[in-house]
């Protein structure tokens, strides 16, 4: 697809694009590049205590980036891709914005959405978030995407969420799994 060649480059430049995931529609840039990066949190007007969480084509794009632990495993293989975020352990220095840079933590996920998988299969991991306005609603397509955010982000690939609500993040970096923000997925955490 020639706009998924396109937003790889424009990601590889620094720029941040629009693209739908499997729960809410999205922005994304390059985690290396700072600068993408910093206009992610000025773009939604999100808090700097808010760290981005990280989109990989599969569980392998994160091995270098964090340790899961066993049962934090068996979930991915059940529900990745899908709406499930684990936040876990840091294997590496964070990017500044990414992660939890003083609790060496980073949220990791797996999206179910053909559009983005080919994203993330052409350009590796992103960093992530929705895309709309810290507080405001979030968006499902790229059509409410660009209404809430304008022209500032120059590409949104088209395509619309179906899940309609923002995944659920679990906590796997402690001896035990904590939900940190329920969503589609309820899991047993005995």
């Amino acid at each position: 697809m020639e706009a998924i060649q396109r937003a790889a480059e424009l990601l590889r430049s620094a720029a941040v694009v629009g693209t739908p995931t499997d729960t809410v529609y999205g922005i994304a840039a390059d985690p290396g590049q700072v600068i993408a990066v910093n206009f992610l949190f000025e773009l939604k007007g999100r808090k700097e205590t808010k760290p981005l969480g990280i989109l990989g084509a599969n569980a392998d794009e994160f091995r270098s980036w964090v340790e899961l632990p066993l049962y934090a495993l068996e979930w991915a293989e059940l529900f990745w891709p899908g709406p499930l975020t684990l936040v876990a352990r840091a294997l590496m220095p964070l990017p500044p914005g990414v992660g939890d840079r003083r609790r060496r933590t980073v949220g990791v996920r797996v999206p179910n959405h053909p559009v983005t998988l080919e994203l993330l299969e052409a350009a590796g991991v992103l960093a992530a978030t929705s895309a709309n306005v810290a507080g405001a609603q979030e968006t499902l397509n790229e059509v409410e995407a660009a209404a809430a955010l304008g022209d500032r982000v120059p590409l949104y690939l088209p395509g619309t969420c179906p899940g309609a609500v923002a995944s659920t993040v679990v906590d796997v970096s402690r001896a035990r799994p904590r939900i940190l923000r329920p969503g589609p997925l309820e899991l047993d955490l005995g």
